[in-house]
């Protein structure tokens, strides 16, 4: 299965050119907010999905978000460049995450908790990890949509669902399954797509953070924190926040912190 995995992110085709649009206009110094609303607004699927987004009880806004330009001013270039990318690949990759037990809009809204979770915690660690670590806690579950497809293949939906709703290391499952993990296939699929280099480390090493060199592991931690609080199988449950709070607690972070923006995400979840 490995194998078959490996040829298929290869054989990936390249991310839409809606997307790097956007993405230049995000990167360009003559970038601006207007500039990338207008970019979004050419593609309704996009525009849909951002309004979406905005309105969602997850970030927290007081009031309703009508349209691009105001739902682009109001979580910035860097928060609706992450958003735009979740979208366009979860578009691209064809999702059906059957074999995981949970439906395409659970699995999306499991992402944008995630990022919801770092947007709520990391200001309060360290505000210049933040817009690195919100794309790529959007991003980072991903992987599970070739490793569902590879799960039908192989018929083995069953056996793997019944595995995955009671277990508290999915990892551990993709593993015994497909000889993988959702973090190695996600940062090789960002890796074929060309992105940055750091991004696809902090995903690869997320299951296993205490290996990663030095400059990736915070980063590789975060990311792990935020997917023990919200797995799929068992989002922001008590058991699933109280092993988060352990290995925030482990690296000597403050718990209280992690404590009070779990709080807050679990009473928009």
């Amino acid at each position: 299965m490995l194998e078959d995995l490996t040829k298929r992110i290869r054989t990936l085709p390249p991310l839409p050119k809606s997307f790097h649009e956007i993405n230049q206009i995000c990167s360009s110094e003559d970038g601006t907010i207007e500039k990338l609303a207008k970019a979004i607004e050419k593609d309704p699927m996009l525009v849909a999905n951002l309004l979406k987004a905005a309105n969602s009880p997850l970030y927290g806004f007081r009031r309703e978000i009508k349209s691009v330009l105001q739902a682009v001013s109001l979580f910035g270039m860097a928060t609706t460049r992450a958003m735009i990318a979740d979208v366009s690949i979860k578009k691209l990759l064809n999702v059906d995450i059957e074999p995981y037990g949970i439906t395409t809009d659970e699995f999306a809204k499991v992402s944008n908790a995630q990022g919801a979770l770092i947007k709520e915690w990391y200001p309060k660690v360290d505000k210049q990890k933040l817009d690195l670590l919100f794309l790529s806690s959007l991003l980072q579950e991903n992987g599970k949509i070739l490793i569902a497809d590879e799960i039908v293949r192989s018929d083995e939906v069953v056996q793997f669902r019944s595995e995955i709703e009671s277990s508290i290391n999915i990892a551990q499952v993709e593993q015994m399954y497909v000889a993988t993990t959702t973090s190695k296939v996600s940062a090789r699929i960002f890796e074929h797509w060309g992105f940055e280099d750091l991004m696809v480390k902090s995903i690869y090493f997320a299951d296993d953070f205490i290996m990663a060199p030095k400059e990736i592991k915070e980063y590789a931690f975060a990311l792990k924190v935020v997917k023990s609080a919200i797995p799929i199988n068992s989002p922001l449950s008590e058991r699933s926040v109280s092993i988060a709070l352990d290995i925030v607690k482990s690296e000597g972070f403050d718990t209280s912190a992690f404590a009070q923006a779990v709080e807050n995400i679990i009473e928009r979840f």
